[in-house]
């Protein structure tokens, strides 16, 4: 599968670096997050691979539920369970739990329909910035911070009503932001569409720390960067 450039399998676990991590999320998901920069110092491995490993190890069900319980670093050792049914975990080798799975119904496992479910939703994923955050960012009188953003997978769910479709799209139905002092939660909800019609619908949610009153022109550098890094970027310069 197109995954197999983004991790390596070990005899301790499934082992992403850097590297790995962070040409997945440019190159898959399109993904600009700092955070997933080879060389950052609060470097994690993006939740959209993690998302990926998981699908395309289990196959597409019916309703599929992912919880982030810790941040994967550079080359933690990742050991996923033989087969999901109820509740799964992924630790690493001290057996801390990492990411909690649940999938449940019938299934689909046919590698060409899992992967386009994967690239079209870590594709929807990695738009989040700007065009979806900072409307609703501005709404609620906050912002980013631009010295330390941060903004973290919290869990995703995806929910089918039948699995006899093809050509996956993803579109957002709504969105919402609650601000807790410096803490914002986010909830993105959207439908999943097959090529006749819609055929699902699923949830992200996310959390985004360091909140700031909201400037309009500080935002408006931090957009700008954030453009400038993502149109001049090519593999190879990280």
């Amino acid at each position: 599968m197109f995954l197999d450039h983004y991790f390596t399998a070990t005899p301790a676990g499934i082992v992403i670096s850097e590297k790995q991590g962070s040409d997945f999320a440019k190159h898959i998901a399109g993904d600009f997050n700092p955070i997933h920069d080879e060389a950052s110092k609060r470097f994690c491995v993006p939740g959209d691979l993690l998302f990926a490993l998981a699908v395309s190890r289990y196959g597409v069900r019916q309703h599929m539920q992912f919880r982030f319980t810790g941040m994967v670093g550079d080359g933690v050792a990742l050991r996923f369970p033989a087969a999901v049914e109820l509740v799964r975990t992924v630790t690493n080798e001290q057996g801390k739990s990492l990411l909690e799975m649940a999938f449940d119904g019938a299934g689909r496992s046919e590698e060409d329909f899992c992967a386009a479910l994967i690239r079209e939703y870590v594709a929807f994923s990695g738009q989040n910035f700007p065009h979806i955050l900072v409307p609703l960012l501005a709404d609620s009188g906050v912002m980013i911070n631009p010295d330390r953003p941060l903004v973290i997978y919290e869990s995703m769910a995806l929910s089918f009503d039948t699995l006899d479709f093809n050509q996956p799209h993803l579109a957002l139905s709504s969105s919402s932001l609650a601000v807790n002092g410096k803490r914002g939660d986010v909830q993105l909800n959207f439908d999943i569409h097959g090529a006749s019609g819609k055929v699902g619908q699923g949830a992200k949610k996310l959390a985004i720390g360091g909140l700031l009153p909201y400037d309009e022109e500080r935002m408006q550098v931090v957009i700008d960067a954030f453009v400038i890094r993502k149109e001049t970027w090519t593999p190879g310069n990280g």
